[in-house]
Formats: C-alpha cells, sequence, structure tokens
C-alpha cells in the first residue's frame, strides 16, 4: 500500500510539473495580410473627347453606371485593391466658383470621421492644369485621397477615391499611398484637349 501511495505521489508530481510549463496559450496579435503592389506601368486614356491622362495598367477604366448621360466621366478601378477613383468632368462656363465650392462640400463631408485634412497646390503651366488635391486623414475616412484640376476657362475634372471594404485606413495605408502615387501620375500627365 505504501508503494502504491508513493508512486501515486511520484505520479501526480511528474503530471503537475509537466502541466505547469511555460507554454501557456496566448493570443497572437491582430494582423493584416500581406500586401503584394504591382511594378508601375503605366497606359494612355484617349477615349475621351475632353482629356487624355496616364493611368496605371494594373487599372480597369469603366464608364460611370450611375451617370451614363456624361460621357466623360469614368472609374479608374483597381481590382487588386478593391478600390476606385470616380472621375467626373464638367464644362466649364463661368461657373467655376460652383464647381470648386462644390468640391470642397464633397470633401467636408468627411470631417466627422477625418482626424487632418491636408491639401497640396497643383500648378502645371505647361498644361494649363491646376488644381487642389486633398489628403483626408483618419481611420474612418470613406474617402482618403480627392482632387480637382482645371484650366479655369473650359474644363473642369473632378476626382475621389474611394475602397469597396470597410475603411479600415490604418491597414490600407500602403495602398493609399501606392495610389497616391498614381495620382500623382496622372496628374502630371493630363491633357486637355
Amino acid at each position: 500500500m505504501r508503494k502504491l501511495t508513493n508512486s501515486l505521489a511520484a505520479l501526480l508530481f511528474f503530471l503537475t510539473a509537466v502541466s505547469c510549463g511555460d507554454n501557456h496559450p496566448q493570443p497572437k496579435p491582430r494582423g493584416y495580410f500581406r500586401i503584394d503592389l504591382p511594378e508601375r506601368q503605366y497606359v494612355t486614356l484617349d477615349t475621351m473627347s475632353r482629356y487624355s491622362f496616364e493611368y496605371p495598367a494594373y487599372a480597369i477604366i469603366t464608364p460611370d453606371f450611375y451617370s451614363p448621360e456624361e460621357k466623360d466621366w469614368a472609374n479608374v478601378e483597381f481590382p487588386a485593391f478593391k478600390g476606385t477613383i470616380h472621375i467626373s468632368y464638367k464644362n466649364v462656363d463661368n461657373n467655376l466658383s460652383d464647381y470648386v465650392e462644390d468640391a470642397y462640400r464633397m470633401i467636408t463631408k468627411h470631417i466627422t470621421k477625418a482626424t487632418g485634412i491636408r491639401d497640396s497646390v497643383v500648378v502645371n503651366a505647361d498644361k494649363n492644369v491646376y488644381g487642389l488635391v486633398y489628403f483626408l486623414d483618419g481611420e474612418g475616412v470613406a474617402s482618403p485621397l480627392q482632387f480637382y484640376l482645371t484650366d479655369s476657362t473650359k474644363h473642369f475634372m473632378r476626382g475621389s477615391l474611394y475602397f469597396n471594404i470597410y475603411p479600415n485606413n490604418d491597414s490600407l495605408q500602403p495602398v493609399i499611398d501606392f495610389i497616391t502615387d498614381d495620382v500623382r501620375h496622372l496628374i502630371n500627365t493630363l491633357e486637355w484637349k
């Protein structure tokens, strides 16, 4: 009986020692999927009647389905990132201030979610392209990048970047930065017709 008690005590001590190791399960920190960014290549969009520009080869140009009567409106879609730059175009006829005010109003709709709004002036006198690019900071901002471009007399173009997912701009920041460079290229290659 004493042997059995000693054996049980030894077994109990062994099981206790083995089960009390430092390998307690710990939850892993929340992570995000790896984002593979494509190599930059550009294609010229020359099918619009009022303007042309270069857009990324990994993007797709589609018409604006919600405004089919607007032939110079287009979407630059990034299927790999579930993002779209919505581009609208209007002829200027002594109403430039109305279009600029409308662009500003569209940006202020994001103020409730934005932690900051930065702007960058666009001046390309050689191509007669002027405007502003707005960068909207904040985790829940639906459109982190918007811009408008004009020649001040005939042409007005507005663009806004949206993602077809719940806005979490912390995890989307590498993609936002990548597409921002594509928007800069679009702006630098824009030519009015």
